[in-house]
């Protein structure tokens, strides 16, 4: 894209800034881990990376460095023209090692001066603050600009009348976070962490930059495809612009044009797109956009854009209300990314790192993220944009986890909902909002979804990840550790927001002695997990009509070590061909012909005996005419997903039936599948062959492609014998075995290539 390279070639401009004062005295702080990225941070220009990537103009001056710094007193005079006593790194919060501070103040003091190019003269001149947490308020030249309070969403400012004259100008900003001891939203922050809340973030913690903008120019853009008409609806907001101002637009693919649009500010213009590239994870196709405006034909201001083509709704796919993307059901996968950093909290070291954890959820198959009560910096959705990968973007909850509740602000809260929703909904990889997660100061349920749904009908609202629900939304979304589970809805899409959590400990690469929901006893045993969680997963897809599903986590987070990566993101835990191979199974959308039925749905008949027969009895000429008939399947009641119509509850059965599959071609030989639910040993024969054996219990019926030797043992058009031995020693006890023509409709995702180490090499 386009942007890419422009924003590379503002960077020598954004470094033209007055230093504060020396550097010599800054150094950054040592956290218990630290990330390979930590030592590429320059504090002279830290994060010199264009901010906003959907609204770009050529001429912009990053703020971003040393500051002065100090802690404040409520009620104490602005610190005009005085030497603060410390400094700090724009933009780290102050808690983060990367800040040089390392440390919560709840009232802080910042400052440090600029010049203005001159070339910028007859503009005016905009100051960007684009999150600081909590409340702000910007003083230029000793006059207050404005105060702001939230800690997600950005603030600008016309500097302009508070600039004097053409040489340094004085900016300081005061700043208050009280954390836990306030009722703002803050997610998982906390002065005191511990179990699921981590350090808190205070202070400036995303990029603070300056442009110019005309006196007449665009102040936002609003991007909503439609790809069912075939065109964006874009709206152009020019604050205070004349009848005689016009806007044009122009939608581009690379060099190619492919829609132009005029018309008036503000109001919704309709560029088309025929024939649109639409964006997916496997093709995350962006459009670039110029935005024009005119006034008797003389170009006022000019900024460029992107979009994806892509459409998010409801719709019925075999009896089931699913998520629909592109007017296709794909199913979601994802881990819980929390956004936290050992070296920088809030904020990553760089954008290269910013950027990574998006490539590694991509890369081990994942094709959705849920971004965890934290709203990133802009560059974040640009690369989920990018990259392409499916965004559930919660809402930051107040009163998260924590012994100290303060009175929840609930104006406070809508107010910060709102500007999320309007903030961030350009970007294509957005699909739902997520207002509430387990009921953390859940309020006014029914209103805030009523609410989100009128200011942005184009995407799916979640009223509570697995909180209270209260029939509102697109969503019923529930919460099981550590198997998935899936909710029952008649008319929303049924969605597991989270699940998992299997904690396993890297020496040398923990925060701190930690904890998991249930535990891994090496990178092996947690793979083995993966998988019974992606069967259990590609069941609810294929019976329950389960839309997606929500990993914890994939990264570890200060004592939460639940992550598939370590927290300094250096280990990565499982295998990766492994984890790749049972995320994409579950990725996939398959047609089941059953060829032998199992008694999953209807009871089957099978002879069997639970006396040890003899030694051919798995052959085809062996009589099994004296052995009983049932129903399968066999086994006792509670035994979890087991469907029990013939009681067996001694040690051992052995179970035999015949059947004709009718003519297979060879195509359809490669596509046979066991579908198989054992508890516990069991092996399996066809026709006298061994074809399948496994020890230890499965919990729900599981698909087993067949082998090699299978194929070869099955006789089309003609009777076969199957037959079966399970054998138990403790607690439930079930088997039951049939056989599936398995038809690949959608192909899962190829596996990204990568090596399959456990440590990664540091261009990973």
């Amino acid at each position: 894209m386009r942007i890419i390279s422009q924003a590379a070639g503002l960077m020598a401009l954004a470094a033209v800034i007055h230093s504060p004062l020396s550097a010599s005295g800054w150094e950054p702080k040592q956290a218990p881990l630290m990330t390979k990225w930590a030592k590429l941070v320059d504090p002279a220009s830290p994060l010199p990376e264009y901010p906003r990537p959907q609204l770009v103009r050529s001429e912009w001056l990053s703020l971003n460095g040393i500051w002065q710094f100090q802690a404040g007193a409520a009620g104490e005079a602005v610190p005009v023209g005085q030497n603060l006593s410390g400094e700090i790194l724009v933009p780290f919060p102050m808690e983060s090692a990367l800040s040089g501070v390392m440390q919560h103040h709840e009232r802080s003091w910042y400052r440090r001066t600029f010049s203005v190019p001159e070339k910028w003269a007859g503009q005016n001149i905009v100051l960007h603050l684009d999150a600081v947490d909590f409340e702000s308020e910007v003083f230029l030249n000793g006059k207050s600009v404005g105060l702001h309070q939230g800690g997600y969403d950005p603030v600008s400012y016309d500097i302009t009348p508070y600039l004097s004259g053409p040489g340094p100008q004085e900016l300081i900003v005061r700043v208050y976070d009280a954390t836990d001891n306030a009722g703002e939203p803050r997610g998982k922050q906390t002065l005191h962490p511990h179990g699921i809340m981590y350090t808190s973030t205070s202070g400036i913690w995303q990029p603070v930059w300056l442009e110019p903008v005309p006196a007449t120019g665009i102040a936002d853009l609003k991007l909503v495809p439609d790809i069912d008409a075939g065109g964006l609806k874009l709206t152009v907001s020019v604050p205070g612009a004349a009848d005689d101002v016009k806007v044009q637009a122009v939608a581009r693919a690379g060099k190619k044009v492919v829609g132009k649009i005029s018309g008036a500010p503000g109001a919704e213009l309709f560029l088309p797109v025929p024939k649109a590239t639409l964006w997916c994870p496997t093709n995350p196709f962006l459009y670039d956009l110029d935005v024009t405006l005119t006034k008797g034909g003389k170009t006022m201001d000019a900024v460029t854009s992107y979009f994806g083509m892509r459409k998010i709704n409801l719709g019925q796919v075999d009896g089931f209300t699913k998520i629909l993307l592109n007017n296709q059901f794909v199913f979601e996968f994802g881990p819980l990314d929390q956004g936290f950093w050992p070296d920088g909290i809030y904020t990553a070291p760089t954008d290269d790192a910013l950027k990574s954890d998006i490539q590694r959820e991509k890369a081990v198959g994942f094709n959705m993220v849920r971004k965890h009560i934290k709203v990133e910096r802009a560059r974040w959705y640009y690369w989920a944009d990018k990259l392409g990968i499916l965004v559930w973007q919660d809402m930051p909850s107040f009163n998260s986890y924590t012994d100290r509740p303060a009175a929840p602000d609930v104006p406070e809260f809508k107010s910060e909902l709102e500007r999320l929703v309007q903030t961030h909904w350009n970007s294509p990889a957005i699909i739902m909002w997520v207002i509430f997660n387990e009921s953390q100061g859940q309020h006014d349920t029914a209103s805030l979804v009523q609410a989100v749904k009128k200011l942005d009908p184009s995407r799916l609202v979640n009223q509570a990840s697995g909180g209270g629900h209260f029939g509102v939304g697109d969503v019923l979304d529930v919460h099981s550790y550590p198997d998935p589970a899936y909710p029952v809805s008649a008319n929303q899409a049924v969605v597991c927001g989270e699940f998992g959590g299997v904690g396993l400990a890297v020496t040398n690469h923990t925060w701190a002695t930690g904890w998991g929901y249930v535990d891994a006893k090496d990178g092996a045993d947690l793979v083995a997990k993966f998988d019974h969680f992606s069967e259990l997963l590609s069941d609810f897809v294929q019976n329950h009509g389960l839309s997606a599903a929500v990993y914890t986590e994939i990264t570890d987070v200060e004592t939460e070590l639940n992550g598939l990566y370590t927290y300094d993101r250096k280990v990565r835990k499982p295998g990766l061909h492994a984890i790749q191979s049972a995320i994409a199974a579950s990725l996939g959308k398959y047609a089941l012909t059953p060829l032998v039925p199992s008694s999953r749905a209807d009871g089957q008949s099978w002879r069997y005996t639970t006396i040890m027969p003899a030694s051919s009895w798995y052959t085809t000429n062996y009589s099994d005419g004296s052995w009983a008939v049932g129903l399968g399947g066999f086994g006792t009641a509670g035994t979890p997903g087991a469907v029990v119509r013939t009681v067996w509850n001694t040690s051992d059965i052995w179970l035999r039936r015949t059947f004709d599959p009718g003519p297979l071609t060879a195509e359809q030989l490669g596509r046979l599948a066991f579908s198989i639910h054992h508890d516990e040993d069991v092996e399996v024969y066809l026709n006298g062959v061994p074809v399948y054996a496994a020890n230890g219990f499965v919990g729900s019926y599981t698909r087993v492609p067949f082998t090699e030797a299978g194929r070869r043992a099955l006789l089309p058009g003609r009777e076969n014998t199957l037959a079966v031995h399970c054998h138990q020693t403790v607690g439930g006890q079930y088997v039951d075995v049939g056989i599936d023509e398995q038809e690949v409709l959608v192909k899962p995702p190829s596996p990204a290539p990568a090596l399959d180490a456990f440590e990664l090499p540091d261009t990973e």
